[in-house]
């Protein structure tokens, strides 16, 4: 317990549902040798690929270097969820940073939310994009503070898509009691994420912007003023020279830049895929197929997807490694909402690595001007993860004042350093679990 999450996406990535489910283009070779370009990009998920493609846009020459393969993170192993707001709801945003900044930041997440949208409309993604997201109190004591918040939103922001529900129409809804009311929300919705990624992947492929798999990066040098001033990007088998560099890798980051990775936590989420269900069940547990999302800290989601399985993330583990039986981590929280599927087959069970900041808000910033980043999504990334490329990639031709907002946040380091910072994050999760159970 002592060694924070082994994020290497070539672990566990193949038994995903998302992996299995989904035709991910012909794939990229690994960079051998040495080449130049404008902007060097480091990780092949959302954040990546969002940056890819705005700078291919401008037409701003780009590469893009994966370590394993593009959507093998966070990306492509998610809930699904694509949400608006922050892992901080506005009330207690605005007594953080008052009401302007709040809003300022409420907007941005609306713009990222917008963004995603575009790009599946614009590039005709498939990714089973499906509108509604549910909002359940799993304890009675729950279910003010959220219906507190619906209501601000709606007064003071003018946020019309949401409807508070009773305990019995959500049990109508979802045909559980597990759940105490909820709100619902259509503005946001549930998707097929590694199907996303691979769509603008292809997206990208289609724009001549150089991308290259199996290829992880080992160092980074800032260039002399003689040799141009820009970075230096090592690989085992090549090197690209490039005037700047945006690093996105998330939770995958493992130490490339220390003083970021100092900023982040990485941790193992799992979820399971049950086998597919009947009309008639999907209809009872999840009459609407919209996407549900529990109020526990340590979040429990869930919703069908198209083929009618039940795609369900729930439990937490405070090790390093992922457990040998993921199925079995997940399985009890799926049967305390469904007790009627306690005994359902598992097809697939998986985990992934995400990435939260102390203060639950997406970090981005600039290392003088020649490296950016953006970074823990702290379980938004879906719609956040997008918005950090895009906002990246505009700060590199130039200013960019949503990036400079969102770089100007208080970004506080996880005490004690890259080890010792892992025993005191697993004392606070076991912390709030407990209070999740109250």
């Amino acid at each position: 317990m002592n060694a924070p999450p082994q994020a290497d996406a070539a672990v566990g990535f193949d038994e995903s549902w998302y992996r299995q489910s989904a035709q991910r283009p012909p794939p990229s070779p690994p960079l051998e040798g040495s080449i130049d370009t404008d902007v060097c990009i480091i990780g092949g998920g959302y954040t990546g690929l969002s940056a890819a493609l705005e700078l291919a846009s401008a037409g701003i020459d780009a590469v893009l270097l994966e370590a394993h393969e593009v959507g093998a993170g966070a990306s492509g192993r998610n809930g699904g969820v694509l949400g608006v707001g922050h892992n901080i709801d506005q009330l207690e945003l605005e007594e953080c940073f008052g009401k302007v900044r709040a809003r300022a930041l409420w907007d941005l997440s609306l713009a990222a939310n917008d963004l995603v949208r575009q790009r599946i409309a614009a590039q005709d993604i498939d990714c089973e994009l499906t509108d509604g997201e549910l909002t359940v109190a799993h304890r009675p004591s729950r279910l003010g503070p959220l219906e507190a918040a619906a209501e601000h939103l709606t007064r003071a922001y003018d946020f019309a898509p949401l409807t508070l529900l009773s305990a019995q129409q959500v049990a109508a809804r979802l045909g559980t009691a597990a759940f105490h009311g909820g709100v619902l929300n259509g503005r946001s919705a549930h998707l097929h994420p590694l199907k996303l990624a691979y769509g603008e992947l292809a997206a990208l492929l289609r724009t001549g912007v150089r991308v290259y798999e199996q290829t992880r990066v080992h160092r980074l040098r800032r260039q002399s003023a003689t040799a141009g001033e820009g970075i230096e990007v090592a690989t085992a088998t090549g090197r690209v020279r490039a005037r700047k560099v945006i690093l996105a890798c998330n939770g995958y980051l493992d130490g490339l830049v220390p003083a970021l990775d100092r900023l982040q936590m990485p941790i193992n989420n799992f979820i399971a895929a049950t086998e597919p269900l009947s009309e008639a069940t999907a209809l009872e547990i999840n009459r609407h197929n919209e996407a549900v999302v529990d109020t526990r800290f340590v979040v429990n989601y869930f919703h069908l997807s198209r083929d009618r399985r039940l795609i369900y993330g729930g439990g937490e583990t405070y090790r390093a490694r992922y457990p040998r039986n993921i199925e079995a981590v997940v399985r009890p929280h799926l049967a305390r909402t469904y007790p009627q599927l306690a005994a359902i087959p598992l097809t697939h069970a998986w985990g992934g690595t995400l990435s939260i900041s102390l203060n639950r808000l997406p970090q981005l910033g600039t290392l003088d001007g020649r490296i950016y980043w953006a970074q823990a999504y702290s379980g938004h990334g879906v719609a956040l993860a997008h918005l950090g490329g895009q906002l990246c990639a505009r700060a590199v031709q130039g200013e960019s004042p949503s990036f400079a907002s969102l770089a100007d946040l208080p970004q506080r380091a996880f005490p004690g350093g890259r080890w010792l910072r892992w025993p005191a994050l697993v004392a606070g999760l076991l912390y709030y679990s407990l209070l999740d159970r109250l």
